[in-house]
Formats: structure tokens, C-alpha cells, sequence
């Protein structure tokens, strides 16, 4: 048997996130069908971990066992022949039998995408939240700054949440903000990039950030007070969660040594 890890890119709009659910619309049932098309193998392939719907990801790891010879340098080109457009493949490569992409993650890094400016993109709507009213950028960087390092994130995560423990460290966070496509003079503020990059995170953790950063960007909340709604404890404390096309699953990163 071959453990393979291979990436993935997906414009996550049409599906029901990565993992398998009952309706079989994920990016998981996907890869399997098209693994099974190409070798005749029935497996469960293992993500890196969940997407929400409408969620997309830049290089999501996934592997599973094989007893196909298929060379390496094949089965990108060959599963994507296979896979809908908005589904490639982009990397394969060999690793040893005890490697799991969910276990072996050390760092998982997320990406939301804010178009600031006054009119929509209509070229990259799928993958942004267009949000025309001013908001005010360095108090969302300020609110942002207070979610850095190991905490309890209940208030950031979903009710539906079943994990044992809330605790999560951040790594990093930090805003990035390209006017390029900026067309309207001071009615546009530029696309707004926030990257989180953390231990883990939990259901909805990174769109509630978001929204309750949103909310500190439109005045609505201090940006001091995110510290006080992370140490409540409390979901109803945080901003709404928000819409699920701005967010992008950016980046995972593993211990070579692991491989």
C-alpha cells in the first residue's frame, strides 16, 4: 500500500464543504468518486479538516491509502480529468504509512476577503464579501490584535459546536489591503485581506471573528471590547457570523520530519 498526499484548490459555492455529509454534495465525495473512476478503489480519503459550505480552499492536503501503481507525476492530471472544473488538484506526492493530514497539521492558516470598494467585482464575487460603507480599517486592526495567542474561543465558535475544549492558539492575524481594482476615488477603500493562522479552529470560529470585526470597522463595537467578548465565554457576547464566500481555507502546514 502507497499513503499519498496530494492538495487541492476549490471554489467552495456549489458544495456542502469538504467532508462527506448525507446530501454527498462535499468536495470529499467528489475526490473519492474520481479515485474510484480512476483505480476502481472504494476508500475514504482523510482532509486536513472541515470547510464550511460556500467556503473555499488554496491547497487543502488530503491523503489515503492506495494499492495503485499509478506513477505520481500522473494522478493530478488523470483525477482532474475526472473532477468537476471548479475542483483541481494541484500536487501529489508519496509519504509514509502513519501520516494523517488532520493529525500531523501544525498550523492552519485562513483567509477572508472584504471588497471594500463602492461597487461589487463581478469577476471575483464568488470569493469576496462586498461590503460598499466606509469602515474603519485601523480599529479592525486593533480588535483583531486582541485575538492573538492561546484562549478560550467559545464566544467565536457555533452553539453546534461538539468539541471537548474551546481552547485554541493564534499565531498570527494581520490585515493586507490592495487598491488596485480601486476605480471610484475615496468612495473605494480596496480589497481587504485578514489572515488567521492558528493550532486549529473551531466551527465558525473564523467567520464570527469576522463579523464582530465588521461590527468594531461600522462603529458598532469598541475594538477594545473584543478582548471582554473572548474572555465572556459567550456566543451571544460576539458579532454575527459572517457569509461564508469570503473565506478561503489559505494555507497547512506540517512538520517535514512527519512526511
Amino acid at each position: 500500500m502507497r499513503n499519498l498526499l496530494m492538495k487541492v484548490n476549490y471554489d467552495g459555492t456549489r458544495y456542502d464543504g469538504f467532508q462527506t455529509q448525507p446530501q454527498g454534495n462535499t468536495i470529499q465525495d467528489h475526490l473519492e468518486h474520481a479515485i474510484l473512476h480512476l483505480t476502481g478503489e472504494t476508500l475514504k480519503i482523510t482532509g486536513s479538516g472541515r470547510t464550511d459550505a460556500g467556503v473555499h480552499a488554496y491547497g487543502q492536503p488530503f491523503n489515503f491509502l492506495t494499492a495503485s501503481k499509478i506513477p505520481l507525476e500522473r494522478w493530478c492530471l488523470a483525477l482532474n480529468a475526472r473532477l468537476p472544473q471548479d475542483i483541481v488538484v494541484t500536487e501529489a506526492r508519496e509519504v509514509s504509512l502513519e501520516f494523517h493530514s488532520r493529525r500531523g497539521a501544525k498550523r492552519k492558516t485562513y483567509r477572508y476577503t472584504i471588497n471594500g470598494n463602492r461597487f461589487p467585482d463581478p469577476f471575483q464575487r464568488r470569493l469576496q464579501y462586498h461590503h460598499p460603507v466606509k469602515l474603519d480599517l485601523p480599529a479592525m486592526q486593533q480588535g483583531l490584535a486582541h485575538i492573538i495567542g492561546t484562549h478560550d474561543f467559545t464566544s467565536f465558535a457555533s452553539r453546534k459546536s461538539t468539541k471537548t475544549s474551546h481552547v485554541r492558539t493564534i499565531f498570527e492575524a494581520h490585515m493586507e489591503i490592495d487598491h488596485s481594482m480601486c476605480r471610484n476615488g475615496t468612495a473605494d477603500q480596496g480589497v481587504i485581506h485578514t489572515y488567521i493562522t492558528g493550532s486549529g479552529f473551531l466551527q465558525h470560529m473564523v467567520r464570527i471573528i469576522m463579523g464582530t470585526l465588521i461590527h468594531v470597522g461600522e462603529g458598532k463595537i469598541r475594538a477594545e471590547a473584543v478582548a471582554d467578548i473572548l474572555a465572556a465565554c459567550d456566543r451571544a457576547a460576539a458579532g454575527p457570523t459572517a457569509v461564508a464566500q469570503g473565506l478561503a481555507l489559505w494555507s497547512v502546514e506540517y512538520d517535514e520530519a512527519g512526511l
